[in-house]
């Protein structure tokens, strides 16, 4: 299973800081998933157009079953992820977002202020994280028990999960 992990950043993409989001999102699989997978890395700045090019390369040429996506999801005139997504997505899953943003508003008020998104291109999910490595994986924590199944239902590969770390739902088992 290969996963793409999108850092959308243009700070980060020109070198100005460290891109710590990008290996928080890789951590969080490692401690996750007990399937084999491999991650497929890109770093690009907040440019819609190429926003939509890495979304639709990882998913449609690369053969990544799952692309995260962490950075541009605020309200900023840069943060144009979520409409990168949507234009590439045939079909959203709202949930998503609204989870995350709940369960982010326990921790911080501006929470409300977030704009991610998830959806389906073929057979791969698209999911938005929020920037902040803390935030990642409590995200990532409230939103894993439903990707397995998700991709069961795409026509993706077979993901398991450790379940002292996430229990993956699917109905019946």
């Amino acid at each position: 299973m290969r996963i793409g992990i999108v850092t959308i950043s243009d700070r980060a993409s020109q070198g100005i800081y460290e891109d710590k989001s990008g290996p928080a999102i890789e951590q969080f699989f490692r401690e996750a998933l007990s399937c084999t997978w491999e991650p497929v890395f890109r770093l690009i700045p907040d440019e819609q157009e190429l926003i939509e090019q890495t979304l639709k390369q990882l998913c449609d040429e690369e053969g990544c079953a799952l692309v995260v996506t962490t950075g541009g999801t605020g309200p900023a005139p840069r943060d144009v992820t979520p409409e990168a997504t949507e234009k590439v997505c045939d079909k959203l899953l709202p949930g998503f977002g609204e989870l995350m943003r709940q369960v982010s508003l326990r921790s911080v008020p501006t929470a409300i202020l977030s704009r991610q998104v998830a959806g389906i291109r073929g057979r791969s999910l698209i999911i938005n994280l929020p920037g902040k490595p803390a935030a990642i994986r409590e995200c990532l924590l409230a939103v894993m028990p439903a990707v397995p199944y998700c991709l069961d239902l795409i026509g993706g590969p077979y993901m398991t999960t450790r379940e002292e770390v996430v229990r993956a739902f699917r109905p019946g088992s």
